[in-house]
């Protein structure tokens, strides 16, 4: 079956939705440790989550780049995820989406979070057709995720580290069983329309 273009694909329970980041250790490792973000996380930022554990990894370079040094599973309320989209304006202007270039750019400003699409990544980090989400969370979106939201915040920089081994050594099937078990996350039409680029 075809991948459809645009769909959130992630790790859910019926509560909960897992997102990934990837910081410097002096805040991923305290933010792990103590599941929520340390006081020097700056809430006044935009933050970008990710659904996709390899879409992270391609963003990381596998948790080698500077300041990407730790990766983080950061499980947080679904609730507080569809809020999130609901709340959303596409961060580039759709002819057809949008009724024109200035509704957009009034949209995007005040909108407490935005979301890209980007083309999904394979075990190579090669893109592949379909497209991942990227959420940035601004303002009160960003208070809300970290001080409402977040239910716990795993390190996963150690399975990071052994699915690149793997795949480096050419045991593709290994690693892909590694990989965390992402599936179709449900979506209403309503919440979705005006995400969809």
């Amino acid at each position: 079956m075809t991948e459809p273009k645009h769909r959130i694909r992630a790790v859910h329970t019926v509560s909960t939705v897992t997102v990934y980041q990837a910081y410097a250790p002096e805040i991923g490792l305290p933010a792990a440790r103590d599941g929520r973000f340390p006081a020097t996380w700056k809430r006044d930022r935009m933050t970008w989550i990710k659904p996709s554990f390899l879409w992270m990894m391609y963003r990381s370079g596998w948790g080698t780049k500077e300041g990407q040094e730790t990766i983080l599973a950061v499980e947080i309320t679904r609730e507080g995820f569809e809020w999130a989209l609901e709340h959303a304006c596409l961060s580039h202007y759709e002819h057809g989406l949008h009724p024109d270039r200035a509704t957009w750019k009034r949209q995007l400003k005040r909108a407490p979070a935005r979301v890209q699409w980007d083309p999904e990544r394979d075990l190579h980090l090669q893109p592949l057709s379909h497209r991942s989400l990227q959420l940035g969370l601004a303002g009160e979106a960003a208070h809300r995720y970290a001080e409402e939201w977040t239910v716990s915040i795993t390190d996963v920089t150690a399975l990071a580290h052994t699915i690149h081994a793997h795949v480096r050594d050419g045991a593709v099937e290994v690693a892909r069983r590694l990989l965390p078990a992402e599936r179709p996350y449900p979506t209403t039409d309503s919440l979705m329309a005006h995400l969809r680029a």
